[in-house]
This record gives structure tokens, C-alpha cells and sequence, in this order.
């Protein structure tokens, strides 16, 4: 039986797009299915929303900042509100892609583990991964060959592939980080995790 894909699409400045990704293989795994990790850029989307990050809302950003700590808690995950906040993860994504379609499975299959560090390094360490150095690092403590990477994050083919990740999310209406899309059903924002878990049980309603 082939196993399915659940895809969580997600920028790494997103502090939900942390706090989900900390769950969802769980539930993801409880219903045979594996996650697809999509890296995206709000910053993009939100010119076709015409959305601002939630720290900068007039009346909404203290209470996002208060929310960030708050759902931390109530699932027990470590949280530290970066600073600078938002940045830039354009680094971050487009080696997330590229450990994501390595030709080598050995690569490849690191990808998730790639995604928990970038994340919990900005999340709980505030460091910097706008900071290509800081990305080849971290790839690196996985056995990831930080030359070849280096040298795909400065080539144009790997650019084009961001970009057209970014296009086909938009194409796919996702409009926020995290957004979990079962079998074309799209399911917006951490909190939503609970429904996917039960939406994937009964098969949908």
C-alpha cells in the first residue's frame, strides 16, 4: 500500500509554522501518511493577499506575541520570541528544497531533521538564519556535504525552483504559514492540527 502525503507548507518565520511543525509528523504517522514539507515566503504571498506579518497589526501585534508563548505552553514546546522579528528565509528555504529533491536518498531522507533544526535555531537559540553561514552549519551537523549546498544556494536553477515553489502554493490558495492541505482539503493555522487528526480518522465530513 503506497503511503500518502500530508503537505504542510510554512515559512521558517512563521512562529505557528514552528509550533505545528512540532506535531504534525505525529499525527501525520498515527494515519499512514507522511509529511511533505513545503518552504514557502510570506513575504510573497502577502503581496497577493495584501496581508502584513501579525507582530506588526495595529492593536494585533502584542496579542499574536503573547499567543506565540501562550500555545508554546499548552503543548509544552520550547519557545523564545526571536529578535529581529520578522526575517528574511529565503537561505533557509531554498536549501530546504534542495536537501528536499536531492538525488540522493541518504540527503533527502535528512530533510525533516533539517527543518527542526532551522526552526528550534531561530525559535529557542534566536540565531540567525538569515545567515547562509548559519544554514550551511547546521546542514552540516547532519552529514550534509556544506560545499555542494553552498555552491547550489548561489545558482539560478535553485532560485527558479523557490520561486516556483512559492507560485504553486499560491496556485493552491494557501495564503498563510502553516497550511496542511489532505488530498486537495486545506486546513490553515497550528490550531487546526486537532481537526486534520480527526478529519484524517473519519475520513472527512
Amino acid at each position: 500500500m503506497t503511503q500518502k502525503f500530508l503537505d504542510f507548507y510554512f515559512d521558517y518565520s512563521s512562529p505557528y509554522g514552528y509550533l505545528a511543525s512540532e506535531r504534525v509528523e505525529a499525527i501525520a504517522e498515527k494515519h499512514n501518511r507522511r509529511v511533505h514539507w513545503h518552504p514557502i515566503l510570506l513575504g510573497a504571498v502577502f503581496k497577493v493577499t495584501g496581508q502584513a506579518p501579525l507582530t506588526e497589526a495595529p492593536l494585533k501585534g502584542d496579542y499574536s506575541v503573547h499567543d506565540f508563548h501562550r500555545s508554546a505552553r499548552e503543548h509544552g514546546i520550547e519557545y523564545k520570541q526571536p529578535n529581529p522579528f520578522p526575517v528574511a528565509t529565503v537561505a533557509a528555504c531554498r536549501a530546504t528544497l534542495w536537501i528536499r529533491e536531492h538525488n540522493d536518498t541518504q540527503i533527502a531522507s535528512r530533510l525533516s531533521d533539517f527543518v527542526h533544526r532551522v526552526f528550534r535555531e531561530f525559535y529557542t537559540n534566536n540565531n540567525d538564519i538569515t545567515d547562509t553561514n548559519q544554514i550551511l552549519t547546521l546542514a552540516g551537523a547532519l552529514g550534509i556535504d556544506t560545499q555542494e549546498l553552498g555552491q547550489a544556494l548561489s545558482e539560478q536553477p535553485l532560485k527558479d525552483a523557490l520561486r516556483a515553489e512559492v507560485n504553486e502554493a499560491i496556485k493552491r490558495q494557501v495564503f498563510g504559514s502553516p497550511m496542511i492541505i489532505i488530498d486537495e482539503e486545506p486546513f490553515w493555522g497550528h490550531d487546526r492540527l486537532e481537526q486534520v487528526d480527526r478529519w484524517l480518522a473519519s475520513g472527512g465530513w
